[in-house]
């Protein structure tokens, strides 16, 4: 006969059981719940600040970091100080706020556990503050991403790669964030994770805040570094499972003090995330005369750069191993996207004397990449001398560069439609369009006559905008590894003609994304 417990002894397996089922309380947003993180960041500052730490001034500087967090939160604090109930409302938020509260408190954890050995570069305790570092890096970037001027903007979120975001969008909707076992499950039934151990490294990867969420920008980020989607896996595994030049978590400095070990084997290299550019790499190598340089590969994939760099004999030895795995198999060469010229799109640059194709900023080459995600359309050569001059983000609207595309622009085919052309709005125009099979074939008079009409039209938007630019110049700013800054003022779409098309582009906006530009 089975006997009753005795009223005072405790149900172990009850109160486990009941512990389990139980929900951790959801962290809530209000005024006091930010200044005692704020609080935290403060203590973490303080800390680093120690001399006997002797942070380096080097990306990812933790000294720069939390303040540049604590600014941008005053921005969003300031935005919603009225309407604290959106935030808490907001999961993302939610999630990131209660996410730095315990990296910070992971952060004074180190310093009070640590003592001593938090002065010595080379202890674990330091490389665990450093990996801190990044993740809070990251943090900032994502803050600032979908927290735009403090306003949200996660819903609008542009996913870079195009199959990617359909997939994002068809499985999350306008989700910023989703739990991590979530992910996985939807990402498994599109690519298949084979083991628990994949999945783990999977998430080492991709989760870049460490908060087991993950969320539209990192998911961006991933996809921009394995593309192509189609063997997005494939790709993560080759690059950040097996081969031995991949290095996790690493910084530009000690990527450098890593690489010092094989100052007498040119050709030593390694790569890992760039962490003050996002969605792209970062290449360090040792030269023929035992330097040491690091670099971001340009309108290529790292499998085509490590490919190259092993021909021209910059990449040859892995972290110093003597074997160098064979990419070639994961290389192939993607159909280039084509871009038909509407008739819409042909009358505009026939009324300007030029034509769609052609690029817009040195009007010698015809466009053959495309800009992700603004989808502007320039030629190759234009855009390398972009870059090679420190010039950020793209040259016609400013946004980011996160991906380019190859691209090819198919002529409009006037011959086909030209029973169909309307009357253009010049009447003095019409015959000799229906002279000229070609609008390169336009008379410099006309085109002359017609850049001058189209300049009067936008004469007072031209004034308003070289009021803003006196009281404002454009300038362009990149911070290099000394913290200095190098200032390079922009010269694109300054003179008439190209301003002229600028003009032109932003009228027929709607028509030129539906075709890329």
């Amino acid at each position: 006969m089975a006997t009753a417990a005795p009223p005072g002894q405790l149900n172990i397996s009850a109160l486990f059981s009941k512990l389990l089922s139980t929900n951790p309380p959801r962290f809530v947003i209000e005024r006091k719940t930010i200044e005692k993180t704020w609080k935290l960041m403060d203590k973490v500052v303080k800390l680093c600040q120690q001399p006997r730490v002797n942070l380096k001034n080097s990306p990812p500087f933790i000294l720069d970091l939390l303040p540049d967090t604590y600014q941008h939160l005053r921005l969003v604090y300031a935005r919603y100080e009225l309407e604290m109930h959106v935030l808490n409302e907001n999961e993302f938020f939610r999630e990131f706020l209660a996410n730095l509260a315990r990296k910070c408190k992971q952060a004074n954890k180190l310093f009070k556990e640590g003592k001593e050995r938090m002065f010595d570069e080379t202890s674990p305790q330091r490389r665990n503050l450093t990996k801190l570092s990044l993740v809070f890096s990251h943090m900032l970037a994502e803050l600032k991403a979908l927290f735009p001027d403090g306003s949200f903007a996660g819903d609008s979120f542009r996913i870079t790669k195009a199959d990617a975001e359909t997939f994002w969008r068809s499985n999350f909707g306008n989700k910023t964030i989703v739990r991590w076992s979530e992910f996985r499950r939807v990402l498994h039934s599109v690519h298949p994770i084979s083991s628990v151990l994949e999945s783990m490294a999977l998430k080492a990867t991709i989760d870049l805040t460490c908060n087991d969420f993950i969320s539209c920008f990192e998911f961006d980020v991933f996809t921009r570094l394995f593309q192509p989607w189609q063997s997005l896996l494939r790709n993560w595994q080759i690059l950040a499972v097996t081969h031995p030049g991949y290095v996790a978590f690493l910084t530009y400095d000690e990527v450098k003090a890593r690489l010092s070990a094989y100052l007498d084997k040119p050709g030593a290299y390694v790569f890992r995330l760039s962490c003050t550019r996002l969605g792209q790499w970062a290449i360090g190598y040792v030269t023929a005369d035992g330097r040491i340089f690091q670099t971001i590969p340009q309108n290529k994939s790292l499998c085509q750069a490590l490919l190259d760099g092993n021909k021209d004999g910059s990449y040859l030895y892995p972290d110093g191993r003597a074997v160098n795995p064979d990419l070639s198999f994961a290389v192939r060469e993607e159909p280039e996207d084509h871009i038909q010229v509407s008739q819409e799109q042909y009358e505009l640059y026939c009324e300007m004397g030029s034509t769609f194709q052609l690029c817009k900023i040195c009007a010698e080459n015809d466009k053959d990449i495309r800009l992700e995600p603004c989808g502007h359309l320039l030629c190759t050569p234009c855009l390398s001398a972009w870059q090679e001059s420190d010039g950020s983000g793209c040259p016609f609207c400013r946004q980011d560069i996160r991906g380019t595309e190859q691209i090819i622009v198919d002529p409009f085919n006037q011959q086909n439609n030209n029973d169909d052309l309307p009357l253009l709005h010049n009447p003095q125009q019409q015959p000799l369009l229906q002279q000229q099979r070609s609008p390169c074939q336009l008379q410099p008079q006309l085109q002359l006559h017609q850049l001058q009409q189209l300049q009067q039209q936008g004469t007072q938007q031209s004034q308003q905008q070289q009021q803003l630019q006196e009281s404002q110049p454009l300038q362009y700013q990149t911070q290099n590894q000394d913290r200095s800054t190098t200032t390079v003022s922009s010269s694109i779409l300054t003179d008439t003609t190209s301003a002229v098309f600028a003009q032109a582009s932003s009228s027929t906006q709607q028509s030129h994304q539906q075709k890329g530009s």
